[in-house]
């Protein structure tokens, strides 16, 4: 295996890659008694059409999710259950670009490994299992749709995006699942669970020779290419809409202001692009900006106001928000505060507190296992390695993000999504 040294961030990471493709990362933790394993397949919510030998594929949206739901069976059981008898906690997730299963352990790591390494890659569905989880994962969409926090983000995401399908829930709707069956399943693990288009990270109190033994052993004789995924036609540099609201059961207005970013580049230009996204937001919208100390005072935020900025495959933006007397009004504040930046740049001494503080909350990251192995899948799937970030991080100035913050944040690239209380009719 080839092991690689970060010596500013203290880190040591092994690398291999084996005969069928899959790439195995793995960061040994000597010093810990625990050990935490993540497999992943590039292949989230938004991967909706795809090419696979040739032949174009369209499925329903939510089915990333639902093969998520479906791979924890096995002819011997539920997968969750054995990783628990093994002493292991066992979880997985779905997000827009990538689906993720992991675990925990203290003890019996290595064969709580080869439990999980063989789950996710031989499917078992039957259709009566499939019939009975689209109630199940029916019953959680309605809860999810009811969600007021949740409506608004994915508001947003269908105002800001023309065909990009990032605008459409991971989980899909209670309409499109029912038109998943199982071989639907069977085809999109056939197209994307490939060891090709997979990764393994392991951090914790392991031997990396082991580690990369065990998938060998498990994951032996993979034949074939993954499937390429569409993203959509081409977007506008602009927002598809600039205001969206939907009345549902709130006490006060809720809200979510998005601004389109540019298509983030493939490979460790990404990555850089993250850390200005991150770095725009703190001195946009940050809690040390003049900007929130004014919406803040004016009673038009409180501390539940939330930013961030995301990156996926072929979209990346910015979002705001939380609740608000005046949403709209801190939409205008936004757009103000973005073209006096524009006029006057940003101030040198904020500049350097923010950036020692995003760095710092980057390295302090690092300490967790699950923010290491899931951070480290998802920066190879972009083409990057996570621990390539201080050198990233070094070549960031001022001028930099304030072009980023003149560029993106625009009226024509800012979409503002309102969740309002519903009306009560007497």
């Amino acid at each position: 295996m080839e092991r690689l040294e970060f010596p500013r961030v203290g880190e040591e990471m092994y690398r291999h890659v084996l005969d069928n493709g899959l790439t195995v990362f793995v960061f040994p933790k000597p010093e810990y008694q625990k050990s935490y394993a993540f497999f992943a397949t590039c292949y989230g919510g938004m991967d909706l059409r795809f090419e696979k030998d040739g032949v174009e594929h369209e499925t329903p949206a939510g089915v990333a999710h639902f093969l998520e739901h479906k791979m924890f069976d096995t002819p011997q059981g539920n997968a969750l259950q054995t990783l628990a008898e093994g002493g292991a906690s066992p979880n997985a997730f779905t997000s827009n670009d990538i689906t993720g299963y992991y675990f925990e352990s203290t003890d019996h790591f290595e064969d709580n490994l080869r439990v999980l390494l063989s789950f996710v890659s031989v499917p078992y569905f039957t259709q009566e299992s499939v019939d009975k989880e689209q109630g199940i994962i029916g019953q959680e969409i309605g809860m999810i749709e009811d969600n007021p926090d949740w409506k608004v983000l994915s508001n947003l995401l269908a105002a800001l995006y023309r065909s990009h399908p990032i605008r459409v829930s991971v989980a899909g709707s209670v309409e499109s699942i029912s038109h998943i069956t199982a071989d639907t399943l069977y085809a999109c693990h056939r197209a994307f669970y490939h060891p090709a288009n997979m990764v393994l990270c392991v951090a914790g109190n392991v031997d990396p020779e082991r580690v990369a033994a065990i998938a060998a052993e498990v994951l032996h004789g993979e034949g074939g290419t993954p499937a390429v995924a569409d993203q959509g036609q081409p977007e506008p540099e602009g927002a598809e809409q600039t205001y969206v609201e939907q009345a549902m059961a709130v006490a006060g207005p809720v809200f979510q202001i998005g601004v389109k970013g540019d298509v983030p580049p493939y490979g460790g230009e990404g990555l850089k692009l993250e850390l200005l996204g991150d770095l725009a937001c703190e001195m946009l919208l940050g809690s040390s900006s003049p900007l929130y100390a004014k919406l803040y005072r004016r009673g038009l935020i409180n501390r539940g106001f939330t930013y961030g900025c995301q990156i996926t495959r072929g979209a990346a933006f910015l979002a705001a928000g939380g609740e608000s007397k005046n949403p709209k009004a801190v939409c205008r504040a936004v757009l103000e505060e973005a073209e006096r930046i524009g006029r006057e740049g940003l101030d040198e001494e904020l500049w350097q507190r923010v950036k020692k503080g995003v760095y710092g909350a980057r390295v302090r990251g690092l300490n967790t296992f699950e923010n290491l192995c899931i951070g480290q899948a998802q920066s190879f799937f972009y083409g990057g390695n996570l621990l390539d970030f201080p050198q990233w991080f070094q070549e960031i100035s001022r001028q930099d993000v304030e072009e980023l913050i003149g560029r993106w944040v625009t009226e024509e690239r800012t979409a503002l999504s309102v969740i309002k209380p519903k009306e009560v009719t007497a």
